[in-house]
């Protein structure tokens, strides 16, 4: 076969590759009781080979998940090495610093076997609803009162199934069947993924993936080298603060490019909370790995290879490097933000790459309530995770995105699957008028959010919600977007973090912060603000403010009118 040919060939067993892990991540999607992975795609999926190396990750996902899990697998080839596997066995574990970087991700690794020979591997993870503990809040002392903590074991040995842990996965949940058919949901995305990986090899008449990986790997790292040296050699450093809890957090990031790697490390940045956002450096590396990608290698394919030459280093301590027993429910609150710390870098290396900062932590409003622990209180028995976005920055060449769930990905939690699944009514869910930051192009829009009980019971919030104290800045003279708010429809502030009570007969309040805008607002195209105008999403007294007068115009008769 010739060189051409073979790289034809190659690149249809790429495209394979992908529609099987596609396919592992649909079946996750589909067969899953929890929304938030059901509707909101809160997954990963990939396929290994047998040295542990992420040969493709299904396009449905969470970088939080996908970059964790590439380095998750080798974890539990050292627990199970290859020569122990069996057909029919499965791997889990939830461990923080091993798998997703909280107790709530579930990683179930599978090995593969062609005609009795294990010749790969894949992967899955999704986040369950409820682990017990004190719930999934950033309230807890260390990891131990997060909720179940189960290290690297035998789910299902052989094909039979470990029905103890089974037994104690339900005793230890407020939501049993959800965490039973989640469990099932991601044995079942293993079981799909080995017998498409099965068929595929089959069809190319493939014995082995080494080869097949190797030159994905290979390749995928030397485009991704070639793109690092398209950029300046040299040293960048950037610096932010954010919310925290019992301390506001200071990010500090030193970017290091030169010819074979790109670096970030995050020395002199705060160290650990005493409260669960703190970040296991996995998770850390995940987030950070991810936006610097998107900026400079976003055309090359995510695997082993691509992610090799990004370096993150953070030293023992750092909020962003917890080491165990540390608390880490709420991780995202850190991990989720690293990317706008390199963005920062970025800029300054190559000013007009990258947009301004945006909301990036995501707005999960953790919702329990029934379980008798609130005065009142016993009613029906309920633990949700509703995920809800702020807006992005604003970019060099276009606006921010309103309501966007950028790093993570997830998608928010529609109105209809909340009410269905708990005794909630969302009575607002609407974009939030002039808290996308000013700019020649502004910053993407927050979201308006009001919900209360739909039996008059109270209920408790876990908040973990970032961007109040410290919004979005802007970028080159963009102004900065609107800082979030909690609070209770009657007016009473909430905190951004920890356990509160909503009280029978109100409601819980939430806007979603905005993002940044780019540019100097002096120079937004009329239109552009006209637009806003028109779709509300700017008022005109923040368009006076922000932008100046409004110039005059002509009236059909072709006499000017003045703009309001």
């Amino acid at each position: 076969m010739s060189d051409a040919l073979d790289r034809i060939h190659r690149q249809v067993m790429w495209e394979r590759l992908i529609a099987v892990v596609e396919e592992q991540a649909q079946t996750l999607m589909r067969a899953a009781m929890s929304p938030i992975v059901r509707e909101s795609g809160d997954l990963s999926a990939g396929v290994f080979d047998l040295r542990g190396r992420m040969m493709a990750q299904a396009v449905t996902g969470t970088p939080g998940h996908i970059n964790t899990m590439a380095a998750s697998v080798r974890h539990f080839l050292d627990r199970f090495p290859a020569g122990t596997m069996a057909p029919g066995d499965i791997y889990l574990t939830n461990d923080p610093w091993l798998g997703s970087g909280h107790l709530n991700d579930f990683v179930l690794v599978k090995p593969c076997f062609l005609d009795g020979v294990p010749v790969g591997l894949n992967a899955c993870t999704s986040h369950l609803a409820d682990v017990g503990g004190r719930g999934f809040g950033p309230d807890a002392a260390d990891i131990h009162e997060e909720g179940l903590y189960i290290p690297p074991i035998a789910l299902v040995d052989r094909g039979a199934i470990d029905e103890t842990l089974m037994t104690l996965l339900r005793a230890n949940g407020r939501t049993p069947a959800q965490n039973e058919g989640d469990v099932y949901a991601l044995i079942a995305c293993c079981e799909v993924g080995e017998e498409r990986l099965a068929e595929m090899m089959r069809e190319f008449r493939l014995e082995s993936l080494e080869g097949l990986a190797t030159y994905i790997v290979d390749t995928s790292r030397d485009a991704t080298l070639a793109r690092i040296r398209d950029w300046p050699r040299g040293v960048w450093r950037n610096e932010m603060t954010i919310d925290g809890y019992d301390f506001e957090i200071r990010i500090a990031a030193t970017m290091t490019i030169d010819d074979d790697r790109l670096a970030i490390d995050y020395a002199g940045s705060s160290g650990r909370s005493r409260y669960g956002i703190n970040c296991p450096p996995a998770y850390a590396q995940a987030y950070t790995v991810f936006g610097v990608k998107c900026v400079v290698a976003p055309d090359i394919p995510n695997n082993a290879g691509a992610l090799e030459p990004f370096v993150v280093t953070a030293p023992e301590g750092a909020i962003m490097n917890a080491r165990k027993p540390a608390p880490v429910a709420m991780r995202h609150i850190v991990g989720q933000l690293l990317p706008d710390a390199v963005f920062g870098c970025l800029h300054r290396a190559r000013p007009g790459s990258v947009p301004a900062e945006g909301t990036g932590v995501l707005w999960d409003l953790s919702l329990r309530g029934g379980f008798g622990h609130l005065q009142g209180g016993d009613r029906t028995p309920f633990a949700v995770e509703l995920v809800h976005n702020g807006g992005a920055g604003g970019r060099p060449a276009s606006d921010g995105l309103d309501a966007t769930a950028y790093p993570s990905g997830v998608m928010g939690s529609q109105v209809e699957m909340t009410e269905s699944t708990a005794p909630l009514i969302v009575w607002r869910r609407e974009l939030r008028p002039d808290s996308g930051g000013a700019g020649r192009h502004r910053g993407g829009h927050g979201q308006i959010i009001e919900i209360s009980s739909s039996e008059g019971a109270p209920f408790q919030l876990a908040a973990a919600l970032d961007r109040i104290a410290f919004p979005a800045r802007g970028r080159a003279g963009g102004r900065d977007g609107a800082p979030g708010v909690a609070r209770l429809s009657g007016g009473k502030p909430m905190n951004g973090k920890g356990e509160q009570d909503i009280p029978p007969g109100d409601r819980l309040w939430i806007e979603t912060p905005g993002g940044g805008g780019y540019g100097d607002p002096a120079e937004r195209d009329p239109a552009a603000i006209e637009a806003d105008l028109r779709g509300g999403l700017v008022t005109a007294d923040a368009a006076a403010r922000d932008y100046g007068p409004r110039p005059e115009a002509p009236r059909p008769d072709g006499r000017a009118s003045p703009r309001r």
